[in-house]
C-alpha cells in the first residue's frame, strides 16, 4: 500500500506543481552526463559501439543508483525510528520528478496564445517542445505540431514512465528517464548522432513499444471513441516512429483532423506520412478538447497503476 502511496503524493505534486523553475531536476543531471559522455565519446572510430556502451552504462547506473539509495533510505529510515517515511518521500519527489503531464500542458497552452497574438511569437514558443525548425511555420502548422507533441509526450512523459513504476518500481522509472532523455538528446538520424546514437534511439523505442499503445487505448476511452481502435492500430503504423504515431493517431481521431506532412530537422526536410483524414483549421477549443483526453487518460493510468499495486499488495 505504501507504493501506491508514493505515486499519489508524487502524482499529485506534479499535477498541481509541474517543474518549478529553480528546482533541482535529475533529468538535468542526465542531459549534462550524456552531453559530456557524447563530446568525449561521440568521435574517431566504433562510435556505434562508443554510443552502445554509453547508453547501457547510463541505463544500468541510473537503476542501480536509484535502487541501493532507496534501500539505503530505508536502513536509515530504520535505524533512526523513523521507519520507511524517508524512503517514501524519496520515491513520491522521484516519482514526482519523473511526470511532466501538467508542464506540457502548460507549454502546449502557452502556444496556443502565442500564434493568436503573432505568428513570430508563436513559433518561438512552439520551438520550446519541439525538435523541428519553427522558422517558417504557419500558424495552422504551429497548432498541429503542439498538438502532435501534446499526444506523443503523453506516452513519453507520463504514461510510459508509470507502466515502468508498475513494472519495476521507482528504480525502473528512472531508468525510463534515462532511456526517453537520451534518445531525444542523441537519438536523430542525422550525420552526427546516427551512429553514436543508434542503440540509444532503438532502446527507446522498445521501452515505448507497449505505453504508447497503452496511451492510445487510454485516450480512445478518454475521448469515447473506443471503436476507432482498429483505425488507430492502422494510422499508427504509418508513422516513421514505431511508437509516436499510435498517440497521434488516437489524438486525430478524437478530433477528426489531420497530423503529419513535411517536417524541417537540421535543414534536411522529412516527409511524415500524414495521420487523419480532414485537414481542417485547429482551434483554441481543439486544444482544450485534447488537454481534457490527455488528462483523463493520465487519470486512468495512475487509477490501472494503483489497482495493479493494489492487488500485488493483497
Amino acid at each position: 500500500m505504501s507504493r501506491i502511496f508514493t505515486l499519489l503524493a508524487g502524482w499529485l505534486a506534479d499535477l498541481f506543481l509541474g517543474d518549478p523553475a529553480g528546482l533541482p531536476h535529475p533529468v538535468v543531471g542526465f542531459g549534462k552526463l550524456i552531453a559530456a559522455g557524447e563530446k568525449r565519446w561521440n568521435k574517431g572510430e566504433n562510435r556505434r559501439r562508443k554510443g552502445a556502451w554509453m547508453t547501457i552504462a547510463l541505463v544500468a547506473g541510473t537503476f542501480l543508483v536509484t535502487f541501493f539509495l532507496l534501500r539505503g533510505l530505508k536502513l536509515a529510515g530504520e535505524a533512526i525510528h523513523l521507519g520507511r517515511w524517508l524512503q517514501w518521500v524519496t520515491e513520491a519527489v522521484l516519482i514526482f520528478f519523473c511526470l511532466a503531464g501538467t508542464t506540457l500542458i502548460r507549454e502546449v497552452r502557452e502556444v496556443f496564445r502565442a500564434v493568436d497574438r503573432s505568428l513570430e511569437e508563436g513559433r518561438k514558443q512552439v520551438a520550446r517542445i519541439v525538435g523541428r525548425d519553427t522558422s517558417e511555420l504557419s500558424a495552422q502548422e504551429i497548432r498541429t505540431a503542439a498538438l502532435e507533441t501534446l499526444a506523443e509526450n503523453l506516452n513519453d512523459g507520463v504514461i510510459a514512465p508509470l507502466f515502468w513504476l508498475a513494472l519495476l518500481g521507482v528504480p525502473g522509472m528512472m531508468a525510463y528517464k534515462m532511456v526517453n532523455t537520451l534518445d531525444s538528446m542523441i537519438g536523430y538520424r542525422n550525420e552526427r548522432y546516427l551512429e553514436f546514437g543508434r542503440v540509444a534511439a532503438r532502446l527507446d523505442d522498445v521501452a515505448g513499444w507497449i505505453p504508447a499503445r497503452l496511451t492510445a487505448l487510454l485516450m480512445l476511452l478518454a475521448g469515447g471513441k473506443p471503436g476507432k481502435i482498429a483505425w488507430v492500430h492502422k494510422n499508427g503504423q504509418l508513422h516513421l516512429s514505431p511508437n509516436s504515431g499510435h498517440p497521434e493517431a488516437a489524438l486525430a481521431a478524437i478530433l477528426d483532423c489531420r497530423f503529419g506532412g513535411p517536417h524541417n530537422y537540421f535543414g534536411k526536410e522529412v516527409w511524415k506520412p500524414w495521420i487523419g483524414e480532414h485537414a481542417r483549421p485547429l482551434t483554441t477549443e481543439d486544444m482544450e478538447r485534447a488537454v481534457r483526453v490527455n488528462r483523463l487518460a493520465e487519470i486512468l493510468m495512475v487509477l490501472l497503476v494503483c489497482f495493479i499495486h493494489f492487488i500485488l499488495s493483497l
